[in-house]
This record gives C-alpha cells, structure tokens and sequence, in this order.
C-alpha cells in the first residue's frame, strides 16, 4: 500500500503540478493511511504480581474417568518446579504442602488440572515418525490464598517424534512456565 500511495504521489504531483495536486494527494494519503486503531483488536490483559507462587500437586491428581500414569505425573510436577524457577518471576516458589508459604504475603497458587492423556508409543513414532504421539493437555489455574480464581488457561504438551514418552511433560511444563512469563 506504501508503494501505491508513493506512485499516486509522484503521478499527480508531476502530471499536474501547483497547489491543487499537492491537494489531491494528501487527501489520498489521508484516506488510505490507517488509523493506528482497530475495533477488533484484543483488550490488553492486567498482568498479576506475586512475590511467591506454591505448585499444588492436588491439582494434578486426576478423577476416576481420566487415568493418566504416576511416573506422568510425578514428571509433571518436578518439571513444572523446574521450570517456575528459570522464569525467575518470583522469589519463592514453594511445593505443594511447604508451610514456609504460609508467611508469604501475596501468594499464589498454581494448579494443574488434567483435562485430556493420549498415550503414545516410543517405538511406533521412531519407525513411522507421524504416529505415536502422546499429549497431555491440562487447564493452568492460577488462584489466590482464598480460593479466588485470577486466571485459568489451556496448555497442552506433546511429543510427536522422537524421545521418551516422559518428554511430553518437559513440553507441557515448558509451556506452562510460558503462560507464567507472560502473566506475571
């Protein structure tokens, strides 16, 4: 659009020249530059503050419908630990039944609440390398102390090529740590 608006410029300014073309082609540049606002652009979010976040493992255990492995879930939970620390947002992050957190005065609490488990198969996605995949996908629930919800938000972790099955919860945790760099 730039280059249409530079070749409209040069045409009139140079095919008809004086006031009356320098006129004309403001008024173009006028009409087709945008605004800088749009009506469906999206609202932009209040990030949260916390100087501690807790990492229930409540939140992982799942109910009787979805059965998803222990090793998975123990792997969810060191990773996702792991993770919180690198985004080095907080100054605290305190596992699931530390009373040290008790003392922190802003915390928040952080669940993970499984939604969907496909189990893969390493072997199937390194001869085929397009089956196999195992996935995971969770709703990341960040709550205050008194049980407030201040935002819940989709996340899901996959392995689709090659490494272990355990690998779809590095994903996941990784991605989860993502919503948390963009939160707080």
């Amino acid at each position: 659009m730039k280059t249409l608006t530079r070749i409209a410029f040069r045409s009139i300014f140079f095919v008809t020249g004086g006031c009356a073309a320098l006129l004309i082609t403001a008024s173009l540049m006028a009409q087709s530059a945008p605004s800088g606002k749009t009506g469906s652009a999206p609202q932009q979010a209040t990030k949260l503050t916390a100087s501690a976040i807790q990492l229930e493992r409540s939140g992982i255990t799942t109910d009787s419908d979805l059965v998803i492995p222990e090793d998975t879930r123990i792997s969810t939970y060191e990773n996702l630990i792991i993770q919180l620390n690198k985004t080095k947002k907080f100054q605290h992050v305190y596992r699931s039944g530390d009373h040290n957190a008790d003392t922190a005065p802003d915390l928040v609490i952080m669940r993970l609440i499984p939604e969907t488990f496909k189990p893969g198969s390493q072997k199937l996605r390194e001869v085929t390398t397009v089956m196999g995949s195992t996935s995971i996908k969770v709703k990341v629930q960040f709550s205050s102390r008194d049980g407030k919800i201040l935002l819940e938000k989709e996340v899901k972790g996959t392995v689709r090529f090659y490494g272990e099955n355990l690998r779809a919860t590095s994903d996941l945790a990784k991605k989860a740590a993502g919503v948390v760099k963009q939160t707080f």
